[in-house]
């Protein structure tokens, strides 16, 4: 099993499909893309000496060059290493010596960075960067595909490291094929005149949603400022029709507030997948109303890429449902690929409204961290894997997560989730973002801190926050302290990072 099979069958079935456009215009069709792929991987293998099971990474901000490397290194038997674009050199050069990569593809505006990273690792050897002529000549006569095993490595995901250094988590193509089969049966259906814009970057969720689109010999789209930028993609669309696209919940939300949606042409938008965060009841309404019922919401992580739970577009579209917001909250039913349970310390499934940590399992899972046995072990005990995140089930089978198990705020040895404070203060007029956290007591153990980025020139008095909490929730669960600022720091994909937050606004314990 090979996923790059997928591509070699749509260069022969669909040869003059449009397979990438770089903003309106096609750059390639399906036979010239295969055509690429094959002449790639046979000079990764001939000429770079590169052997089955060895890793190329993949240094990149958003181009047509990156399906090409991917594919190319994946026809060739090889394991492609994605790496976020916006990481600094020490964080490549730390990835580049775990992968054991010893070439790396990079854009040029990344160039000198990659270039500083290779110096500083014992493993790269080698830097070939997209529209070089080095880049043009990284190409020879197409071989066969290679052959690989479904358990064999295809992709090596590196988590954020957020709480030290990041981790590789290792996605076989078994695993990368129920994700894109899972796509067609619980996300969207795609035709081959449909397309997919990457907005989001393609080494994360975005590029793992190319799987699915290539397997129906349907268009790539790629931006030609390489990354999201609300005005572009709503001049795209025209250009594109039945487009979808993933998305981070402040993507979506910088799309619904910005200026061009009201005179945009929404026709040729399909579908948003949205995931990678939380998003709130008020602002998921807010976007239903503007783009209309094009929303799909996926949770994943990097270990279970894409595929645990999906809140399908029926259910955003059931307002009738008497529970209607409780679901719109939640993070939908499991993926078709994998079983979910909520359990307890000891993994013992936890009954309907009991909160634990996420467990899953099924094919559409990592096989382990790259080079980590002792992480591996940790994450994936008793047959599932830990996600570490805090939820619960309701009877219909719809998952609503808490929180980040470390998020978690215990207060009075009662247990406080941060995103229900959140969801409360995101209805107040006066507040645009909002980030919980907490902070030690010598008396009740922590205290809840809303970090706050008003809407508007004019800070909410804090008197008046408080109010408005009492009235909506319990009142042990509102903040002892409000923080404002102008904005709250997030990490590549979107994520408020709480770490951040706590050094800069908790001070430790005495």
């Amino acid at each position: 099993m090979n996923l790059a099979a997928l591509m070699a069958r749509a260069g022969r079935s669909r040869p003059d499909n449009a397979a990438i456009a770089v903003g309106p215009r096609t750059r390639s069709t399906y036979r010239q893309l295969a055509r690429r792929v094959s002449g790639l991987a046979g000079w990764l293998r001939e000429e770079a000496g590169l052997q089955p099971g060895e890793r190329v990474a993949i240094t990149m901000t958003n181009s047509a060059e990156f399906l090409e490397v991917m594919y190319g290194a994946w026809h060739a038997g090889l394991v492609a290493v994605p790496i976020n674009a916006k990481l600094h050199p020490t964080e490549f050069a730390y990835i580049f010596e775990n992968s054991g990569a010893r070439l790396c593809f990079a854009t040029p505006d990344l160039a000198e960075s990659v270039a500083q990273a290779a110096n500083d690792s014992s493993a790269m050897q080698r830097v070939i960067v997209t529209g070089s002529s080095e880049y043009a000549a990284a190409d020879g006569d197409g071989i066969g595909l290679t052959d690989r095993l479904p358990e064999d490595p295809a992709w090596i995901f590196y988590t954020s490291g957020t709480t030290g250094r990041p981790k590789g988590a290792v996605l076989s193509h078994r695993c990368l094929l129920a994700t894109a089969l899972t796509y067609f049966a619980d996300v969207d259906p795609i035709a081959e005149t449909d397309c997919i814009l990457h907005a989001a970057p393609m080494s994360h969720g975005s590029g793992v949603y190319n799987i699915p689109h290539v397997a129906k010999a349907a268009k790539q789209v790629v931006p030609e400022g390489g990354h999201f930028d609300p005005a572009e993609i709503f001049d795209l669309l025209p250009h594109h029709p039945g487009t979808a696209f993933f998305a981070a919940p402040t993507m979506v939300k910088r799309l619904v507030e910005h200026p061009s949606v009201r005179d945009a042409d929404l026709t040729n938008l399909k579908t948003i997948v949205y995931g990678g965060g939380p998003m709130y009841v008020a602002d998921c309404k807010a976007a239903r109303a503007v783009l209309g019922n094009k929303l799909v919401q996926i949770y994943g992580q990097g270990e279970s890429p894409m595929t645990i739970t999906v809140l399908s577009r029926e259910d955003h579209e059931a307002t009738d449902h008497p529970r209607y917001e409780e679901r719109l909250a939640s993070v939908g039913t499991p993926h078709s690929c994998v079983e979910v349970r909520v359990a307890s310390a000891d993994d013992q499934p936890l009954p309907p409204g009991e909160i634990g940590e996420v467990l899953v399992r099924g094919d559409a899972l990592m096989s382990g961290y790259w080079q980590n046995p002792e992480a591996t072990a940790a994450a994936l005990r008793n047959g599932w894997l830990h996600t570490g995140d805090v939820g619960s089930l309701d009877e219909d089978g719809y998952l609503t997560l808490k929180d980040r198990s470390k998020d978690l705020i215990i207060s009075g040895g009662t247990n406080i989730y941060p995103r229900e404070v959140e969801e409360v203060l995101l209805r107040h007029p006066a507040v645009a973002e909002i980030a919980v956290i907490g902070e030690p007591d010598p008396e009740w153990g922590e205290n809840v801190v809303a970090v706050v980025v008003a809407r508007g020139q004019d800070r909410p008095d804090p008197k008046e926050l408080d109010g408005f909490c009492t009235e909506h929730m319990a009142r042990f669960k509102r903040p002892k302290r409000y923080e404002f600022v102008d904005a709250l720091p997030k990490n590549n994909y979107g994520k408020v990072v709480k770490t951040e937050l706590r050094e800069r606004y908790v001070k430790p314990r005495a």
